[in-house]
């Protein structure tokens, strides 16, 4: 039997559960009493979340709720870059927040050497934002996924098509 088996490493964030997670915390900001006539809002604007604010204690309040919300429903922090606090309209403050979706070529790299080193039997190879792992043996393919895991990267991975 000499099955090639394969899994994809990609890096990805549930848009449906971010988007949960967003109307939780806005609900939580209309209730709450030191929210009470405050501009504070949350929006999702394609590839990055914009946080406004009336000053930059309120707005790291407002990030607080979001992080705790997107916590609950199972979505990685790492996958957040979090910009600079900025004046906006009307005297408020403004955050953007970029959502990391897929695997940048460096971070790819750092993973292909991390499989490399490991000397197992299996094989890498790059694929847009995502890693396809193959290999005969599928017990090496899970100690790969331990190996990953383990690692500390800067992001969340998923490990999805795990075919055998």
């Amino acid at each position: 039997m000499s099955t090639e088996n394969s899994f994809d490493i990609c890096s990805k964030i549930d848009m449906a559960e971010l988007n949960n997670a967003i109307n939780q915390a806005e609900k939580e900001i209309d209730t709450r009493f030191d929210f009470k006539n405050s501009k504070s809002s949350i929006k999702l604007e394609k590839e990055e979340l914009v946080l406004v604010s009336d000053d930059e204690f309120k707005l790291q309040n407002v990030v607080d709720i979001l992080t705790s919300k997107m916590a609950k429903r199972g979505i990685s922090l790492k996958n957040m870059e979090h910009g600079k606090v900025e004046p906006a309209a009307m005297t408020t403050v403004r955050q953007r927040i970029t959502l990391k979706q897929g695997i940048s070529q460096e971070d790819a790299k750092k993973i292909n050497i991390l499989i490399r080193d490991s000397k197992l039997k299996v094989t890498s190879q790059i694929q847009g934002d995502q890693i396809r792992v193959t290999g005969k043996n599928r017990d090496d393919l899970q100690k790969i996924m331990q190996i990953v895991k383990q690692a500390d990267l800067p992001l969340e991975l998923q490990f999805n098509n795990f075919r055998g």
